[in-house]
């Protein structure tokens, strides 16, 4: 969608590379939310399931976290997971990026490269205005999670 030469509509990658276990980290995503924010001190608060179970398509979650300086909240829905590829999609459906984004789903996927591990964060938006900035600073933010999780993880080993 388009409107005065700009595009409302786009895509965002981010891609981390991590020495933690790719495994864990899909696991952590698929089905155990609510123990991300203990590992991630600096950028998710708190996660809730507010519908459905937990680590099954449907299932819906709030999630605290804190974001460009702020407090701010986010409910969303898991609507695929692909064991196999290692990948979860969410969908945005209320919160305060639903006050900037028509649409916003972000995809994430674990991918063994060598000895390492690529996690790679993709969100597909549509603003609600021109004005509405790409989410860089939201890409930023998974990178910076990502990174707080390895590290958590790596602790415990």
């Amino acid at each position: 969608m388009e409107q005065g030469g700009k595009s409302l509509s786009g895509k965002r990658i981010a891609k981390v590379k991590i020495k933690s276990d790719g495994d864990v980290f899909h696991e952590l995503w698929k089905s155990l939310q609510l123990q991300i924010p203990s590992l991630t001190p600096t950028t998710f608060k708190n996660c809730q399931t507010l519908g459905g179970q937990v680590g099954i398509v449907g299932c819906v979650l709030v999630w605290s976290y804190f974001l460009d300086g702020k407090d701010c909240l986010a409910k969303t829905q898991i609507v695929d997971i692909d064991s196999e590829k290692k990948s979860i999609t969410y969908k945005l459906l209320d919160g305060d990026l639903a006050n900037l984004y028509e649409t916003l789903i972000v995809n994430i996927r674990v991918e063994a490269d060598g000895l390492e591990n690529l996690v790679t964060w993709t969100a597909e938006y549509e603003k609600l205005s021109p004005d509405v900035p790409d989410p860089d600073t939201l890409m930023d933010f998974y990178r910076k999670a990502t990174k707080e999780i390895e590290t958590r993880l790596l602790q415990t080993k």
